[in-house]
């Protein structure tokens, strides 16, 4: 829901109970919104959303690991405690710098359709686009995990302590106990328990029905014997055997409509490393993972549209009218070209030069500073297929993890990790939740014209994402920043938002971590209802911007290299922290 802000009527809502009442935090982020301050450290920095998952990458780094090792137990334990957003059941991005190559490497680990998926996958028998809700809690909606291939992948060429020793953190907590945190214990109060497996509610409530509270300990010995089972064995004995039919039949069993994964999906499923998508921005490089995210492509393509643009430069330049407007007009135009061009490169040809120089400087005559364009449309970009694409119908919603870590050696490791929704599809298999990450496929494969839609379901087809884990390359060719968030499609919005609040406007980590949200994804100009609505944002009505206030909870969590110091900030909106040497 979003609430339209007329100009004329900011003093009145300024000046009146209904104001307050209206943009109140959001309940999802009401435990997270204690003020944070910024941590720095000399050597090694973890930030991750539970402290609980932060402290166990940090002991890694103790123990002599590498950023990978770290980032490794740090997602293990945030499987068992954040389950609602990451775990075994889902899949990953990630990317790394290597400090003896001096180079960015991408592994993507993002979740792959069944080979028995079709096009038609979410429709009814009509032909129309079944209920989102109704596709997520199905056996249809839970995609090919990929989580842990990306991991091992990962460790195989930049972990430094064993793999088994990884997840004694893990297996310790799940065996002992944790304390649920307010927020799982806020989300689970908001979700009808009769939709989760018989085995996910046994787990999350109190005989079934009754809620747990916050700070109670919560024991998952399960998922301690899943994790003991990978540690000893690897990762192939997720992807066959016991769990991988335990995987399958959860999602045959899913009580509304069953699924269609098999073994074999599961044994076929392989991480992929991937060339790192770079661009380069006020002298430095900024660098994600390239499709099936849009991510980093879309995120370099905001940033190069507004590099010329001197209103968006200096900290005095921050959160402006002016500068947020171009932001905004670079962000439609971007979103523009993600939504029509992006998906699965093994299934569809992402043009090449949606970075390219001169077509962002064609792109860029359509930026009218102190002026919005009522809906920005796809460019044709260099290298664009003679094939077209049709109107994309995905719906992407907020969800995932995000683990940024710096290493003693100056490694450098961003992860962002989902199940997608909260609790992904609510399926239950050897002690963690599976993902509803098909439901990020477009519902409609072919748009109004006939056209196929580039991202449709297809068997084996991974969906299209927004994740960006981030390394930014300093001008001396090293890492200076490490971010990422989750959030859905607004991820792109997030990551933006903080890379200009630190590089342009010059705020430290957690500044730019709490910095008010704001931005566009092609339609209003979307700014944070839980935090102090600003007077830009009134003002960017005269320019023709629609204004809607909305919930934003971003998860951004970032570490920053600044004059030898590492400097950490955790998005105050959720319960992460930076912890350091």
């Amino acid at each position: 829901m979003t609430i339209r802000i007329p100009l004329a009527l900011a003093c009145v809502f300024l000046a009146t109970s209904v104001f307050a009442q209206e943009f109140r935090p959001a309940p999802e982020a009401a435990s997270g919104t204690l003020e944070k301050s910024l941590v720095t450290a000399k050597r090694h920095m973890v930030v991750a959303a539970e402290p609980l998952a932060a402290e166990a990458g940090r002991e890694i780094l103790r123990r002599g690991g590498s950023a990978t090792d770290a980032g490794i137990a740090t997602e293990l334990v945030l499987g068992l405690v954040e389950p609602q957003s990451s775990g075994l059941g889902g899949g990953a991005f990630i990317t790394l710098w290597d400090a003896k190559s001096r180079a960015i490497k991408t592994i993507d680990g993002r979740e792959t359709a069944p080979a028995a998926a079709k096009p038609d996958r979410f429709l009814t028998t009509d032909g129309k686009p079944m209920a989102f809700e109704d596709a997520v809690l199905s056996g249809l909606s839970a995609g090919v995990p990929g989580l842990l291939r990306a991991l091992y992948m990962a460790h195989e060429k930049h972990g430094k302590l064993p793999w088994r020793t990884l997840f004694e953190p893990a297996i310790e907590l799940a065996e002992k106990g944790f304390p649920i945190s307010p927020r799982l214990a806020t989300l689970l109060e908001k979700e009808n328990p009769e939709d989760f497996a018989p085995e996910a509610r046994a787990y999350f409530y109190v005989d079934g029905s009754r809620l747990r509270t916050a700070g109670s300990l919560l024991k998952n010995p399960e998922y301690a014997a899943t994790l003991r089972a990978i540690a000893d064995q690897g990762p192939d004995v997720f992807y066959s055997g016991d769990i991988a039919a335990a995987i399958v039949k959860a999602v045959m069993d899913a009580k509304s409509i069953p699924g269609d994964m098999t073994t074999g999906d599961l044994a076929n499923y392989k991480a992929i490393e991937r060339d790192p998508v770079c661009a380069r921005y006020r002298g430095r490089q900024i660098c994600g993972v390239g499709p099936p995210s849009s991510g980093a492509l879309t995120v370099s393509a905001v940033l190069k549209l507004i590099e010329p643009f001197s209103q968006v430069q200096g900290s005095s330049a921050s959160m402006t009218a002016p500068a947020l407007n171009i932001i905004a007009e670079a962000e439609k135009l971007s979103y523009a070209d993600r939504n029509r061009y992006i998906a699965d490169p093994a299934f569809v040809p992402v043009p090449s030069g949606l970075l390219d120089d001169a077509y962002l400087d064609e792109r860029r005559k359509l930026i009218i500073p102190e002026k919005a364009m009522q809906k920005a449309e796809p460019g044709l970009p260099p290298g664009l297929a003679k094939k077209a694409y049709g109107v994309d119908a995905t719906y992407e919603v907020p969800g995932t993890t995000q683990i940024s870590i710096i290493d003693d050696e100056g490694n450098a490791f961003a992860m962002t990790a989902t199940i997608e929704s909260a609790f992904g599809s609510h399926l239950w298999a050897k002690g963690f939740l599976l993902n509803n990450e098909l439901t990020d496929f477009s519902f409609v494969p072919v748009d109004a014209n006939g056209t196929a839609v580039a991202n449709a379901v297809a068997g084996g087809k991974r969906p299209r994402s927004s994740m960006a884990p981030t390394i930014v390359l300093g001008p001396d060719g090293a890492p200076e920043i490490v971010t990422g968030s989750p959030g859905g499609s607004q991820i792109i919005l997030y990551v933006v938002k903080t890379l200009v609040g630190m590089i342009d406007w010059r705020l430290n980590a957690q500044q730019a971590a709490a910095l008010t949200n704001f931005g566009s994804q092609g339609g209003p100009f979307l700014i944070e209802s839980s935090l102090p609505i600003l007077w830009s944002s009134y003002e960017l009505t005269s320019y023709g911007q629609a204004v809607s206030a909305a919930t934003m909870t971003s998860g951004i969590n970032t570490i920053a290299r600044r004059g030898g110091i590492l400097e950490g900030g955790a998005d105050p909106r959720r319960q992460g922290v930076a912890l350091g040497d």
